[in-house]
């Protein structure tokens, strides 16, 4: 993250990782501000095998595009409503130019840059497929009992 004022939104991504039991390192690197620190990390990631990179961002956004330049890792770019309700960090984001993609999730959406990490791994992974699959059960089931919930509620002319 682009520094600790981040981390209510990655919060998220750190939670659910850790409740998926998939290892991840956490810390704060700016583009602006530290550029030798993020080019340390981002050309060293795969190294030390590190096989997904989650970089948020708010403003000027440039966090994901710098490590995507500098590793062959897929980056997932996170972009922060700091400003402009963080539109100015999702352009910034998705506009990379050719050769230097950076998936991109939605404002704020630290949980689902996780998920997208996740399945990412699980391509390669047999357990954390498994425990993807359990998650994503778990999406279904919270549905089921929302109907079954809004079932239970009375109105006169409701018809189910």
């Amino acid at each position: 993250m682009g520094s600790t004022s981040d981390l209510p939104v990655m919060t998220k991504t750190a939670d659910f990782l850790e409740s998926m039991e998939i290892p991840f390192e956490m810390l704060a690197l700016s583009a602006h501000r530290t550029p030798r620190e993020v080019e340390e990390f981002a050309s060293n990631a795969a190294g030390r095998g590190v096989r997904v990179i989650i970089a948020a961002a708010g403003m000027a956004a440039a966090l994901p595009g710098v490590i995507a330049a500098l590793t062959p890792l897929p980056v997932i770019g996170v972009p922060l409503s700091a400003t402009l309700e963080g539109k100015d960090a999702l352009l910034s984001i998705v506009q990379m130019p050719p050769g230097i993609p950076v998936a991109t999730v939605t404002i704020n959406g630290g949980l689902n840059a996780a998920v997208l990490a996740m399945r990412m791994l699980a391509l390669t992974d047999a357990g954390i497929a498994a425990r993807l699959d359990s998650y994503r059960a778990s999406l279904c089931g919270k549905i089921v009992k929302a109907n079954a919930d809004l079932s239970a509620i009375k109105y006169n002319y409701k018809t189910n």
